[in-house]
């Protein structure tokens, strides 16, 4: 497979269904014929590209088992129509290398990896953690996720991850929409992809070629529409469909997303449903809330139509 795979366009972080299982970790089993459907609607609806075991999808949450069926039932959802980069975080490069190793087997088009994950990596781990990876093959995106990994990838430093062979975007998650340029001026091979809903204009509009998002879970079709006119530089009219969304997509930058984005689904006539431990349901205040912010997106959309 090619290094020069394209993993841009919207990619849909996915979140992931549950059933009620009580031979399940926490009571609840892997929906995976409702994921397919889900992984198949959202390419349906215009989305590039299936990101199956990120953060939405609560891989850390999952089985060994459970975490490449979950891969597996995306790729085999999405054939030939999309891309799926699949998310293989680990706490050392060992585990994240088998992920790999296993997405390639599987048929993945490329990966999605964080730093070390339970660990404040120094600037050599961090590029040997991504070395090991390439080495699969496979197209690598790195994750930039400062707030959760306590490890930056500044722009310098990726400009040394870019001179590592397959390794060939970011999924820039920090919130400074600055860095697109910067990045850029360290690594002008490297596709900047955005990594959160509430910056995606801003970053599309500065450069980004992709949109690896959260929220269009709920709004695939208008999401994409979003990134197409950003794309073109429409400015006007990617504002006019951007502003009634970007309070909704705010909850994807902030520690309740899985839930927020879950309910979102519900909210939508989608199936969101719960999460696993250690996430439970949402406050009575953050539910109000969101609903509320949902609820003024979907009556701008239905405006619309």
């Amino acid at each position: 497979m090619s290094t020069k795979a394209d993993l841009g366009g919207v990619v849909v972080a996915t979140a992931l269904p549950y059933r009620e299982d009580a031979q399940a970790p926490a009571g609840l089993a892997v929906d995976y014929d409702r994921y397919a459907e889900h992984c198949r609607w959202l390419i349906d609806n215009g989305c590039h590209g299936i990101g199956p075991n990120g953060s939405l999808g609560e891989y850390s949450s999952l089985t060994d088992e459970e975490r490449r069926r979950v891969a597996q039932t995306a790729i085999e959802a999405v054939g030939n129509d999309g891309k799926v980069v699949v998310g293989v975080h680990g706490v050392g490069s060992h585990q994240a290398k088998h992920w790999a190793e296993l997405a390639a087997e599987d048929g993945a088009h490329g990966v999605l990896c964080l730093p070390p994950t339970m660990y404040r990596a120094n600037r050599g781990e961090v590029v040997a953690h991504f070395e090991a990876v390439a080495s699969v093959g496979l197209p690598v995106m790195v994750y930039n996720n400062p707030h959760d990994t306590k490890v930056d990838l500044t722009p310098d430093l990726l400009g040394e991850l870019a001179g590592i062979e397959h390794i060939t975007a970011v999924k820039e998650f920090s919130g400074d929409v600055r860095r697109v340029l910067e990045i850029k001026e360290h690594a002008p091979d490297l596709a900047v992809i955005s990594g959160a809903d509430d910056v995606a204009l801003e970053m599309l509009l500065m450069g980004s070629t992709g949109w690896f998002a959260g929220f269009p879970n709920v709004f695939p079709a208008e999401s994409v529409e979003l990134y197409e006119l950003a794309v073109r530089g429409e400015l006007t009219r990617a504002r006019a469909r951007y502003e009634p969304l970007v309070a909704a997509f705010r909850w994807d930058s902030r520690t309740e997303f899985v839930q927020a984005i879950k309910l979102g689904m519900d909210l939508a006539g989608r199936y969101g449903g719960p999460c696993r431990p250690p996430r439970g349901p949402l406050v009575p205040a953050h539910d109000e809330r969101v609903r509320a912010d949902l609820a003024r997106a979907m009556d701008a959309l239905a405006r619309r139509s």
